[in-house]
C-alpha cells in the first residue's frame, strides 16, 4: 500500500473554512477511484499559520498514476481551494507502507 502525504497552510482565521471543504471527501470523488483506500486529514496549530497534512491511502502507485496521470508527484489542489491556503507543496511524496499497528 502507498501513502500519498502532502502538506497546505492557511492563516488562522482560514482554518476552519478550509477545513470543511476537506470534509467529508479530501477531493471530489476520490473514493470511488479503483484502488482508493481511504486518507487521514491531520490539522497543527504553529501559532501564525494552520498546517494541514493530507494523507491519502492508494494499493498502488500505479493505482495513482491512473488518477493524476503520468506527473502523479504534482499536487491536486481544486481552485476553489487555493484561495485559503497561504502556501502549499507544490509536489505530493509517496511512501510505501511497511507495517500498521492498532489502526482503529
Amino acid at each position: 500500500m502507498i501513502a500519498r502525504v502532502w502538506h497546505g497552510y492557511t492563516k488562522p482565521e482560514h482554518a476552519d473554512s478550509y477545513e470543511s471543504m476537506l470534509k467529508p471527501e479530501l477531493l471530489p470523488g476520490v473514493s470511488k477511484k479503483k484502488g482508493y483506500k481511504g486518507s487521514y486529514l491531520l490539522r497543527r496549530d504553529l501559532g501564525g499559520e494552520i498546517e494541514f497534512i493530507t494523507i491519502l491511502l492508494w494499493e498502488s502507485i500505479d493505482a495513482i498514476r491512473a488518477v493524476a496521470g503520468p506527473d502523479y508527484e504534482t499536487a491536486v489542489i481544486p481552485e476553489e481551494r487555493r484561495q485559503y491556503l497561504a502556501r502549499y507543496d507544490a509536489k505530493a511524496a509517496h511512501y510505501e507502507i511497511a507495517s500498521v499497528h492498532g489502526i482503529v
